[in-house]
């Protein structure tokens, strides 16, 4: 009796450990989107408390991903997990090191946001090149979190697709900018931090694609790197 009331708690514990994992996964990746968010604000409004509250608030997404990673070791090594928890721990390693990533490049558009600023001053300027790529951007990542909540890998492919709209959207505003920079030469250092800061929007969206392939082989034990998107979704969708 006493051998298997303390296999019980052993499994309870175990089932317990995993869930706080997940749980600080999506933690980490509500903070994530939260210095998106700002970091997006700073730059289509020069606000520079803002951009500057990006730059400090880095170190705390840092130090979640350092934290995870020793939680998923120490599990590896203690527990020694098979098939699906193991796919989850690998899985999770690899989400945090993209949403680490994330974070970074947030934090680069900030600092794109107050070099503006001191360019710029005060100047009212919308900035409407960067939003629609990054609303769309925020939504991929937004989306790609949802599918680790709630493990709906049928949601997945309309997540991925919307990559092409990204990379479209960075080529147009690329195209724009420097017709700007060659129409007048007082252009360019505005050009140069706008072009940065699409960039890292363009590399955020090619992050949130990783993730949802990351939980491909979490879910579905299938390995969906570096494939079309048409045989992505038929292995998703179609098997």
């Amino acid at each position: 009796m006493n051998n298997t009331s303390i296999g019980h708690h052993i499994s309870e514990q175990y089932n317990k450990e995993i869930e706080d994992i997940r749980n600080h996964v999506l933690t980490m990746g509500g903070m994530v989107e939260e210095q998106l968010d700002l970091a997006i604000n700073a730059i289509t409004t020069l606000d520079q408390e803002l951009a500057e509250q990006v730059i400090k608030q880095d170190n705390q997404i840092d130090s979640l991903e350092k934290a995870l990673d020793k939680e998923c070791t120490q599990i590896m090594a203690l527990r020694q997990p098979t098939a699906f928890d193991l796919r989850l721990l690998i899985t999770v390693l690899r989400v945090i090191n993209e949403l680490e990533r994330v974070g970074d490049l947030a934090e680069h558009i900030a600092r794109m946001a107050l070099q503006l600023s001191d360019v710029e001053g005060n100047k009212n300027d919308p900035y409407y090149e960067l939003k629609h790529m990054a609303t769309v951007v925020k939504s991929m990542l937004h989306d790609a979190l949802d599918v680790f909540a709630r493990m709906n890998v049928e949601d997945i492919p309309a997540i991925t697709k919307q990559d092409d709209e990204v990379d479209r959207e960075y080529n147009s505003i690329v195209r724009q900018q420097i017709t700007y920079m060659m129409e007048d030469p007082r252009n360019i250092t505005r050009t140069l931090n706008i072009l940065w800061a699409v960039r890292s929007l363009e590399r955020i969206g090619d992050h949130a694609c990783n993730i949802c392939e990351h939980l491909v082989y979490m879910i579905k034990g299938e390995d969906v790197r570096h494939i079309s998107q048409e045989e992505f979704e038929r292995k998703i969708l179609g098997g």
